[in-house]
């Protein structure tokens, strides 16, 4: 039986719990979630069934599984005082943006540890969360991280030298696409279209993408092309798109938030 433990308890911790419970991997009852709101811990625990506490020496004491799901600049106070608390037999998942392996290494000298880098549609069990293990972590930890993640949607592993990367694009990502989709819904409102149908036709369209590349195993390049015919809509439409200038700003946008993340470590 895992008994998985929440240091946090924000949307992303939220989004982990419902996933686990949901899927059956982890029951209610031995998941122990930790924060510094008991009104945030109440409203958990009314929702998912959790066991709650004020004192995040507890969750480790009585964890076997151990998430960190705290902001990256509060994770240095917090694992100085939890430090003592954490032994060899003690997996810890870390959510903390930009923070690495190695610098949470050098303030748990027991545990083995997995670095993860989730987003947001967690929310919906259709999350992308990458991760990385640390220098004490074991096949079979990656195995169990796999297992839990996959709860939430997609997981995968990756060297942890490509994280900048995974940040700006998975990470961040779901913001960009947002910003996009909802630039041509502004783009069909001006055609005449209430927005309420607009964001559901993109949305829906969007998602339907989405799945066809996965599903069906298509580059995208090809699956614009399978869209567009000789001289029709989409045709016109891509004329006006696919410009040097909009690709270098997709490309300045990846790297911007890639080069942020590399400041983020070093802070």
């Amino acid at each position: 039986m895992i008994q998985v433990g929440f240091i946090g308890a924000g949307k992303m911790a939220e989004a982990m719990m419902a996933g686990f419970i949901k899927e059956r991997v982890v029951a209610p009852v031995e998941i122990l979630a930790g924060d510094v709101s008991a009104e945030r811990l109440a409203e958990v625990s009314r929702k998912h069934g959790v066991r709650i506490t004020l004192d995040n020496a507890e969750v480790v004491r009585e964890t076997s599984v151990c998430v960190l799901a705290v902001k990256p600049q509060q994770l240095n106070e917090i694992l100085r005082n939890l430090a003592p608390h954490f032994t060899s037999d003690h997996l810890i998942i870390s959510i903390a943006a930009g923070k690495t392996t190695g610098y949470l290494e050098s303030l748990l000298p027991n545990g083995r540890l997995v670095r993860v880098m989730p987003n947001i549609a967690c929310l919906v069990g259709e999350g992308m969360n990458v991760y990385a293990r640390g220098a004490r972590a074991t096949a079979a930890d990656s195995e169990q991280v796999a297992r839990l993640l996959g709860c939430c949607g997609k997981a995968t592993e990756l060297p942890e030298t490509l994280f900048d990367a995974v940040t700006a694009l998975s990470g961040s990502g779901p913001a960009f696409f947002a910003y996009l989709l909802d630039r041509l819904v502004d783009g069909a409102v001006q055609e005449g279209m209430p927005r309420g149908q607009a964001l559901m036709l993109a949305s829906q369209t969007m998602l339907g993408t989405a799945r066809l590349l996965m599903e069906k195993g298509m580059e995208p390049a090809g699956l614009a092309e399978a869209v567009t015919s000789a001289k029709g809509t989409t045709a016109a439409g891509r004329a006006v798109l696919e410009t040097p200038e909009l690709a270098e700003l997709l490309s300045r946008t990846i790297a911007a938030a890639a080069r942020r993340s590399r400041e983020l470590a070093g802070a």
